[in-house]
C-alpha cells in the first residue's frame, strides 16, 4: 500500500521549529482554587452567581 510521503521525512516541520519558553501561570494553583472554592461553598454557606443577599434592593 502505498504512502503519502516517505517516513524521513516525518516531524521535519516541528524539528525545524524554534523552542520558546512558556509564560508563567497567572491563575492561582488548582489545589488553592478548590480549596477557596470549598470554604465558600460550604463552610460560608454562600450561593452561587452574581446575586448576593447582601446587595439586595438594587438601585433607586
Amino acid at each position: 500500500m502505498p504512502t503519502h510521503g516517505s517516513l524521513t521525512k516525518a516531524g521535519k516541520v516541528r524539528g525545524q521549529t524554534p523552542k520558546i519558553q512558556g509564560k508563567p501561570r497567572l491563575s492561582p494553583i488548582a489545589r488553592m482554587r478548590n480549596k477557596d472554592n470549598f470554604v465558600k461553598r460550604f463552610e460560608k454557606k454562600r450561593l452561587p452567581g452574581q446575586k448576593k443577599p447582601e446587595r439586595r434592593g438594587g438601585r433607586r
